[in-house]
């Protein structure tokens, strides 16, 4: 599962960030039929990019056996990831139809579908798992059937929704707009930077994890208790970077800079106070908190002593995830793939994993985490210091109307050939 997050899932939720810059701004930018052509090139994109992923799942045992992985457990990683391919192009439909509603306004409806596919995964896990005899190989097959079941179940909402309809942004399948050279160039410049984006921040908590398991049971156990915790307590900021990304794309959209500039800054004023209650929270409950996930006594009393540098970075995470919504919404995705970089690869794992094991030091998984801190500093107040020093509003909803106008064009050009040199 690390492996898929890291190398897979990451397309999915990475590319489509590039809906959160065309979709948004070209809803409200006065052309809503392209909304649905930037839906199609995303979707036709990403199952493309998913390609090499493939057959980097279809024959990964070689490679985890040149790593010095052992041979069962790199035989049953690759028949994992192997029955995993057949879920990934519905996952990547499903996130790309999702941000293609988010970026209409329309955010409950993907909620509702994983609302009601939740305990029909759960269903499916149990029975494969320990009724059809298929072991371990039953996980991947339940979650593959459980995400094409909520792509398809989306797509029959987005059908039959009147709030959908009375947007009038479909404007059918259009396969010469869709790869259109320029427009996928152009998607793409966008959409892989959004993958390093995600991909970067995911990679260095795994490469934590992993060093968490060399420090020995204790420390992993505690580790998965705040790994668990603070994967639960991201979802918060990231919900408000959804949501920022939307309303900021929207704005740009709507030729509207003050919106836009409120709507950034009020976002990164939630996340801060949300952040505040979080870590409020979180140290009060420090000593006992353990006891949710383990009855030991030494777990619960390191993730006592750890649980104090994952409280201090709830408001730095908080703006992470706000304005890394913000520089979405914006197009300007390399930005949080470059603090990323360099915060977690050049700096942060360098210091955690230092800390950790140098003999020196040897700070164990406080270590690990203090690096961590560090990054998320690094990477949150980057972020919020784009936002509110390094943006021109005014340059930004040019870009934006320069990227509507060219993606009218170019479907211009393919629908109605003789009018190419018209104006639009």
């Amino acid at each position: 599962m690390m492996l898929a997050m890291v190398t897979g899932w990451c397309i999915a939720l990475g590319g489509t960030t590039a809906l959160d810059t065309m979709g948004s701004q070209a809803f409200t930018g006065g052309d809503r039929a392209s909304v649905s052509i930037h839906l199609q090139r995303c979707i036709a994109l990403l199952w493309l990019l998913f390609i090499p992923v493939a057959f980097l799942w279809a024959f990964i045992e070689p490679i985890l056996l040149v790593v010095g992985q052992e041979q069962r457990l790199s035989h049953d990683v690759q028949s994992f990831l192997r029955v995993l391919i057949i879920g990934a192009p519905g996952y990547i439909g499903f996130e790309s139809l999702k941000k293609y509603l988010q970026c209409q306004g329309i955010m409950r409806a993907s909620t509702y579908v994983l609302l009601a596919v939740a305990p029909i995964n759960l269903a499916l896990n149990v029975y494969f798992v320990h009724y059809a005899r298929l072991g371990l190989l039953g996980s991947p097959l339940a979650i593959s059937i459980t995400f094409w079941l909520c792509f398809v179940l989306l797509v029959g909402w987005t059908c039959l929704s009147p709030l959908h309809r009375n947007n009038r942004t479909w404007a059918g399948f259009q396969p010469a707009v869709i790869f259109d050279t320029g427009s996928c160039l152009s998607f793409l410049k966008l959409a892989i930077p959004g993958i390093l984006m995600v991909g970067t921040e995911w990679a260095a908590f795994e490469i934590v994890a992993l060093a968490a398991g060399r420090l020995g049971s204790l420390p992993l156990a505690a580790q998965s208790v705040i790994m668990t915790t603070d994967q639960i307590m991201n979802t918060i900021p990231f919900g408000i970077g959804v949501a920022a990304s939307a309303r900021v794309g929207n704005f740009i959209g709507a030729r509207s800079a003050v919106a836009a500039k409120r709507a950034s800054h009020m976002s990164a004023l939630l996340s801060v106070v949300v952040g505040a209650v979080v870590m409020t929270l979180l140290m009060a409950t420090k000593d006992v908190f353990g006891y949710i996930y383990s009855d030991d006594d030494a777990v619960v009393e390191l993730v006592s002593k750890v649980m104090p540098l994952v409280a201090s970075f709830q408001i730095a995470d908080g703006l992470a995830g706000s304005c890394g919504g913000v520089l979405r919404g914006q197009g300007r995705q390399h930005l949080g793939a470059l603090f990323n970089l360099i915060a977690y690869y050049v700096l942060a794992l360098p210091l955690g994993i230092t800390l950790a094991f140098h003999p020196k030091t040897h700070m164990g998984l406080q270590g690990l985490w203090i690096g961590q801190v560090v990054a998320l500093f690094i990477v949150g107040l980057s972020e919020y210091g784009v936002v509110w020093l390094g943006t021109d509003w005014e340059k930004e909803i040019q870009r934006g109307i320069q990227r509507n106008q060219a993606e009218a064009k170019r479907r211009q050009m393919h629908e109605h050939p003789r009018n190419a040199g018209d104006n639009v």
